[in-house]
C-alpha cells in the first residue's frame, strides 16, 4: 500500500458503533470454542476409536492454548499491531477448524483443537482496540460488552452445538466454527481501523518460552491430574516443574529491559487483586458451567437430576449469555457514574447468591434456571469491571499485555474449576444401573465450593483501590499500520 493511502486509511473515521459490534461478535465466536464440544464429549472415545483419557486432551489442549495464547498476543499486538495479531489468530482457528472438520483421526482433532484455542487472545486485543480508537464516553460501555463476551458464548452458543449434533455429522461443529471465523476475518479487515500505535523494543523470546512451558506444565498437572493421579510421578513432575519453570521466568523478567509481561506493572496493587479476582471468578463461573448441564440431564430415577434433555439443559442455562448481553451497557454507565471496582463486587455478590441459593435448598429446574440468571448478571459485571480497572492502571503502551494476562488468570481460574468440579462430583458418585452417577451431595458441595471461591474473589476486590492513577509510559509508542 502506497504511503499516502495507508495515511488515510490511519486518518479516516470508523464507524464506533460498528467497530465495537465487530470485536463483540469476534469475542462471542472466540468464546463459543470453549462449549463446541460439550454436546459430544461423552461420545468423543466412540467416535474417535480411543479412550476416555485419550479424548480429554480435545478439551485439555483448547484450554492450555487458550492460557498461552492471551498474554503472548497481547504483548505481539502492542509491538506490531493488535488488528494485525488479531487477523493471526483468526487464522490459525480458522486453519484449525478445518482440520478437526476434516478428519476422525484423534491427533489431528487435538492439533485442530488446541488451533482454536489461540482465538482467546482476540478478547483483550480487541479490548485494547477499543481504548485506542473509541471516544472516551463511548469506552466504558463498549469495554463491558466486549470483555462479557468471554462468558456470553458459552451460554449462547452450547444450545447451537446441542441442536447442530442433534440434526447433523459432529464434524459440521467444526465447519460451523469455521465459518464464524472466517465471517469474524472479513469483519475485521472491513471495520475495525489498523492499529496506529505501537510499543518500541525487541519480543521476548527466551520469556516467551519459558512462559509457556511452565504454563504447560501447571495446567497439565491441574487438568489431568484426577486421571493420573494427584500424586503420581507424572501430576508431580510437571506440576513441580512447572511452578520452578514460572519462577524461573518471573526472576528473568524482573532483569531484562524489554519483558514479555513487565512484572513491575502486573504486580501494583490494583492489577495484582484484580487478577487475583479473575481466578475466582472464572472458577465460580465455569463451576456452573460444568455443574448445571450434568444436573440437569441425570435421570429423575438416579435422585440427582431432572431427566431433561442436552438441548432442553442448554435453553435452561442459556440465560447466563443473554443477561451478560444486557448487562453490558448497564455496567457502563455504573462503571462512569460509581467507578469499575463497584462492578465486581456488585458481580461477587450476585454469583455468591447464586450458589447459596442452589447448595441449600432441594433444587428445581426453575432454581437453576434463576441461578443461570444471577450467574450471568455476576459474571457479567465482573468481566465487565476487570478491564476497566487494569486499563486505568497501566500505561497505555501495556493494555495488551495486561489485558492478555487479566485473560490467562481468568483461565487458570476456569481450568482449575473443571478439575475440582469433577473431582467432588467423581468422589460423590454411586451406581445407578451399572453407571456411575453424582449424588445430589456433591453437587451440594459444588454449589458451596463455588460461593466460597466467590466469596474470596468478593474479599479481594474489597481492597482494590478506588482509584489508581496509571504509571507512566515505559516504553516510547509510535506509530504503525499494522
Amino acid at each position: 500500500m502506497r504511503g499516502g493511502d495507508n495515511r488515510k486509511r490511519l486518518t479516516r473515521k470508523a464507524p464506533q458503533s460498528l467497530i465495537i459490534a465487530v470485536l463483540a461478535f469476534a469475542g462471542l465466536t472466540s468464546s463459543f470454542m470453549f462449549t463446541l464440544v460439550v454436546p459430544i464429549q461423552a461420545e468423543l472415545p466412540e467416535l474417535l476409536n480411543s479412550t476416555r483419557e485419550n479424548t480429554a486432551w480435545v478439551v485439555t489442549s483448547t484450554l492450555v492454548a487458550a492460557a498461552i495464547s492471551a498474554p503472548i498476543s497481547g504483548r505481539l499486538g502492542d509491538m506490531y499491531g493488535k488488528r494485525r495479531i488479531v487477523l493471526i489468530l483468526l487464522l490459525t482457528s480458522i486453519i484449525g477448524s478445518l482440520i478437526a472438520a476434516n478428519t476422525s483421526e484423534l491427533a489431528l482433532v487435538i492439533v485442530g483443537r488446541a488451533m482454536q484455542g489461540t482465538m482467546t487472545g482476540v478478547v483483550p486485543l480487541g479490548i485494547s482496540i477499543l481504548r485506542d480508537t473509541l471516544h472516551q464516553n463511548r469506552i466504558d460501555t463498549a469495554i463491558a460488552l466486549t470483555s462479557s463476551t468471554m462468558g456470553m458464548g458459552a451460554g449462547l452458543g452450547m444450545p447451537l452445538s446441542a441442536y447442530v449434533t442433534e440434526i447433523g455429522d459432529w464434524h459440521m461443529l467444526f465447519l460451523m466454527a469455521a465459518g464464524l471465523g472466517a465471517l469474524c476475518f472479513v469483519l475485521v479487515v472491513l471495520v475495525v481501523p489498523p492499529s496506529t500505535l505501537r510499543t518500541e523494543g525487541k519480543f521476548d523470546y527466551i520469556g516467551t518460552a519459558l512462559l509457556s512451558i511452565g504454563l504447560v506444565g501447571v495446567l497439565l498437572a491441574v487438568s489431568r491430574g484426577n486421571d493420573w493421579g494427584w500424586f503420581g510421578p507424572m501430576t508431580l513432575s510437571l506440576g513441580i516443574g512447572g511452578i520452578l519453570v514460572l519462577l524461573a521466568w518471573g526472576w528473568y523478567e524482573l532483569r531484562i529491559d524489554e519483558p514479555l509481561l513487565d512484572l513491575r506493572v502486573a504486580s501494583r496493587r490494583p492489577v495484582l487483586l484484580t487478577n487475583l479476582t479473575a481466578i475466582c471468578t472464572g472458577f465460580a463461573m465455569f463451576s456452573g458451567n460444568v455443574a448445571f448441564p450434568q444436573r440437569l440431564q441425570l435421570s429423575v430415577e438416579s435422585g440427582s437430576g431432572f431427566g431433561l434433555s442436552l438441548f432442553v439443559s442448554a435453553l435452561i442455562i442459556m440465560p447466563t449469555g443473554i443477561v451478560m448481553m444486557v448487562i453490558a451497557p448497564i455496567a457502563g454507565r455504573l462503571s462512569n457514574l460509581l467507578g469499575p471496582r463497584v462492578l465486581l463486587i456488585v458481580g461477587g455478590c450476585a454469583q455468591i447468591i447464586a450458589y447459596t441459593m442452589l447448595a441449600f435448598s432441594s433444587a428445581h429446574v426453575w432454581q437453576i434456571f434463576l441461578a443461570s440468571v444471577l450467574v450471568g448478571m455476576g459474571i457479567g459485571f465482573s468481566f465487565a469491571g476487570m478491564p476497566m480497572i487494569i486499563m486505568r492502571s497501566v500505561p497505555q503502551s501495556d493494555t495488551g499485555a495486561s489485558n492478555g494476562l487479566n485473560a490467562l488468570f481468568r483461565a487458570l481460574g476456569t481450568s482449575t474449576a473443571a478439575t475440582i468440579v469433577a473431582v467432588v462430583l467423581a468422589s460423590s458418585a454411586f451406581e445407578h444401573n451399572g453407571v456411575q452417577v453424582p449424588s445430589l451431595a456433591g453437587f451440594e458441595i459444588t454449589f458451596i465450593l463455588a460461593a466460597s471461591v466467590a466469596a474470596l474473589g468478593l474479599i479481594l476486590t474489597l481492597f482494590i483501590p478506588r482509584r489508581s492513577a496509571p504509571l507512566e509510559e515505559t516504553h516510547p509508542a509510535l506509530p504503525n499500520a499494522g
